[in-house]
């Protein structure tokens, strides 16, 4: 039996800040951290409430939130119209499965209003409740694709270096961040990684333009490595998130579906991060121009307020997969869930109606990039690079040469710990910065974040 003291909470509807941190330490294990670390810090800060873009903790702190949550929460916090619209379907309908040729009125609306959003021919969808599991449901579809089209053998999927595609056994196969390569089997049998389109670290003298074609030369050396009859499908975000805001030179997209049509390759394009609205279009595949057969959605699908997730699938890959005989034997309790699909569903009409994906493409994401674009004149900062409203600052101590910092993170976890205790929550990545903010953020509460980030980075460096 646990030693720690329990306190009775039943009524104290708010226990002090203290409290709360130390049954967190006692019970609560935190995804991507070092409880150790944790521990000598005294604990976790305690998020208490939030409105629009900005947090406030149990100690009374206002932070404002230049990640969106976790890149999700993109109408912003305190939305009424989502509590509402999920208390209304919890006492119609709180719940029920899709597993028994049955299905519920939500479920079904929102997957014609994916249908009509996504680009043209990905008119089927298979839900789930996060990025991960959508992408081991692609996995599954991309491998039946090719079983039931008599090649077999076509079970490879060429992921990237620095993407990341979920945290689950398949999901962080795919993800080509060797931290997540951690244990045993992992990544597991036939996922491959190509080169990221990284100008910044990998560009050497080339111009963006030209690393775009080289990056995406890595792509098909590859593919033929492994064997091209071998490869079943590839898989990339349309700007690289958790890897560091890697956004793609302008030749880098049109070269990767050349190289993916030419050897019969199955185009996935995870749009985890990048959908709705991110990136100033509804979805990174119309900013960059990709056509794929099959996209992952998540995260502002509902800006973060319920868990769901869906893989659209184009209509040439479902009519082998789903529409010839037999069973497609793969699914999630809670796949389609009800409630999660109705405040979905109302996300994306709070959206429509406000009209904030053109805000993002059109003011406050231009806005925002040219905001950023001032702490060049920093002799820390190395490079801004960015889309919409998703970018990185890169520190560095050699502006020209562009070295990695050594050791690594020695610049911007400090500059993360001064953000925060700035009011500014963002997160390093390797010696960046990165940012994605709500986005419906306004002009002054980007000069806010820019002030606070020029602030803490001359305070911790």
């Amino acid at each position: 039996m646990s030693s720690t003291p329990h306190p009775d909470l039943r009524n104290d509807p708010v226990p002090a800040t203290a409290t709360l941190k130390a049954l967190d330490l006692a019970h609560h294990l935190h995804p991507f951290t070092d409880h150790g670390e944790l521990r000598q810090e005294g604990g976790a800060r305690v998020i208490a409430s939030a409105q629009g873009c900005h947090l406030t903790d149990t100690d009374g702190q206002r932070l404002l939130d230049g990640m969106g949550g976790l890149w999700c929460v993109n109408i912003g916090y305190g939305r009424q119209e989502l509590a509402e619209v999920a208390a209304r379907q919890m006492n119609e309908l709180p719940y029920y499965n899709s597993f028994f040729k049955t299905t519920m009125p939500e479920t079904v609306l929102l997957a014609e209003e994916l249908a009509a959003l996504t680009p043209d021919g990905l008119n089927r969808v298979f839900f789930s409740n996060s990025g991960s599991e959508a992408n081991d449901t692609n996995i599954r579809i991309a491998r039946s694709y090719w079983q039931k089209r008599g090649e077999p053998q076509r079970t490879v999927i060429v992921s990237r270096k620095l993407a990341y595609h979920g945290s689950t056994i398949a999901a962080a196969s795919l993800t080509g961040l060797e931290s997540m390569h951690d244990i045993p089997g992992v990544p597991i049998p036939d996922i491959v990684h190509a080169p990221a389109p990284f100008w910044w670290a990998n560009g050497a003298d080339l111009s963006a333009d030209e690393f775009g074609i080289e990056a995406a030369r890595g792509l098909e050396e590859t593919i033929r490595a492994v064997g091209p009859e071998r490869v079943a499908a590839f898989i990339g975000e349309p700007v690289q998130g958790a890897g560091g805001v890697i956004v793609p030179p302008e030749t880098y997209w049109a070269e990767v579906q050349r190289i993916c049509r030419k050897y019969g390759i199955l185009l996935i394009v995870d749009e985890v991060i990048c959908g709705f609205g991110r990136t100033g279009r509804w979805f990174g595949s119309q900013t960059f121009d990709i056509a794929p057969d099959i996209m992952t959605i998540a995260k502002g699908m509902s800006s973060g307020y319920l868990p769901i997730s869906a893989s659209v699938v184009h209509d040439a890959v479902a009519e082998v997969v789903f529409d010839a005989p037999g069973r497609f034997p793969h699914g999630y309790t809670y796949s389609g869930h009800p409630v999660a699909a109705a405040v979905a569903r109302e996300n994306i009409a709070i959206m429509k109606r406000e009209g904030i994906v053109d805000y993002v493409g059109d003011d406050i994401g231009p806005y925002f990039q040219e905001r950023l674009a001032t702490l060049l004149d920093h002799p820390l900062v190395g490079e801004v690079r960015g889309v919409g409203l998703m970018a990185a600052v890169e520190l560095t101590r050699d502006k020209t040469g562009r070295a990695p910092v050594e050791p690594v993170g020695s610049m911007a976890t400090p500059v993360r710990n001064a953000c925060f205790e700035n009011g500014l929550v963002t997160r390093a990545v390797r010696d960046c910065l990165v940012f994605s903010p709500p986005l419906v953020i306004t002009r002054a509460e980007v000069d806010e974040l820019v002030a606070i980030l020029r602030r803490s980075i001359d305070q911790a460096l």
